[in-house]
């Protein structure tokens, strides 16, 4: 297999240009006003709540196992949710092998797809064809998946522990982070459906990301706390920017819906969690840092475009964050530790 290691460097000004583009489609970063699903990790629930009361409406268990992550149909009918296992990353010693199927507009499972003998689906991503792209961290593989028949079109080795993969928005490629043990991004073309390459970062990756016009991936290095700036054209680094504020490594990222806005928490591992804000634009300008709640792990997008959710695993709040204002609007309790979520 090909392997190319990229350790070059580009401008600042590279890094700035082009990145945004407004109201670009993006299945994997969804929105909508009909409702909202929280991933409670640590409850081993998935739980449906009102988008504008704030309140749960209703929810069901994950069974032994637990789930971190969830995907949601370009139609936003939809959600398939991987079950992780009974542990977390490096310390699962009961890995699932399924990715529930479930209803939106009935709140309830309608079937599971099977990936066996793979095991421990972690990170998941669809394309705008709906199809299903899938890394087992225990298996080292990336599953692409077709749901509408429950099937494995093809398994793809990406030789590290993957935890998370950020799939470019046409589907051409996926970036894998390798979050320890393997200090390097998995680069991955979906055409071919091989591995063609790694990007070296110290410490592995966390949380990784690409933007809705593909012209860029964001990801967080494992040691020291960087964001690693990725061309996927070329498959370079472009830069590698600083947390403010932070002695340690952040852990996971969203884009806003325009692109404009980059959210980086931090604090895993029961700490509070401080809430980067970066302007797209301006990546080494001065970043808004706010408080949310323990052990930060994920971020929901409201369709008002204004209006970001915090999901805090350590205490199971969610932290209600204006961007306009740039400011918390409120918190409110989610579960026992919320991971994941998505207005739909």
């Amino acid at each position: 297999m090909e392997r190319r290691t990229v350790v070059r460097f580009l401008s600042a000004a590279l890094v700035l240009a082009n990145v945004v583009t407004i109201g670009a489609a993006d299945p994997n970063n969804p929105t909508g006003s009909k409702g909202l699903i929280l991933v409670d990790k640590r409850g081993k629930f998935v739980r449906f709540f009102d988008p504008k009361t704030e309140k749960e409406l209703s929810s069901f268990p994950t069974g032994q196992g637990a789930a971190h992550d969830l995907a949601i149909s370009p139609d936003l009918k939809t959600a398939y949710i991987p079950i992780y296992g009974d542990g977390v990353y490096n310390r699962n010693p009961n890995p699932g092998q399924s990715i529930l199927i479930v209803d939106l507009a009935a709140q309830k499972v309608t079937g599971t797809i099977d990936i066996s003998p793979h095991q421990a689906p972690h990170g998941i991503q669809i394309d705008g064809r709906g199809k299903l792209y899938v890394v087992c961290d225990i298996s080292k593989k990336l599953l692409v998946i077709d749901p509408a028949t429950r099937k494995i079109e093809s398994v793809i080795d990406v030789q590290g522990t993957g935890h998370w993969v950020a799939v470019l928005p046409d589907a051409s490629k996926a970036y894998v982070s390798n979050q320890s043990g393997q200090e390097y991004i998995s680069v991955v073309d979906l055409k071919a459906r091989k591995m063609i390459g790694t990007l070296p970062v110290a410490g592995g990756a966390r949380g990784i990301v690409a933007s809705s016009d593909g012209k860029r991936v964001f990801a967080i290095q494992g040691r020291a706390p960087h964001l690693v700036v990725i061309d996927p054209a070329s498959d370079m680094i472009l830069d590698r920017i600083e947390l403010q504020g932070h002695a340690e490594a952040g852990y996971k990222l969203r884009l806003s819906l325009d692109g404009r806005t980059l959210l980086i928490c931090s604090g895993i591992g029961g700490m509070e969690s401080y809430i980067n804000i970066l302007d797209v634009g301006n990546l080494r300008g001065k970043q808004d840092v706010l408080r949310a709640g323990r052990s930060s792990m994920g971020f929901a997008f409201a369709p008002d475009g204004q209006t970001a959710l915090v999901l805090n695993d350590g205490d199971g709040t969610v932290t209600v964050i204006d961007l306009k204002s740039k400011t918390v609007r409120n918190t409110f309790k989610g579960g026992t530790g919320i991971e994941t979520a998505s207005y739909y």
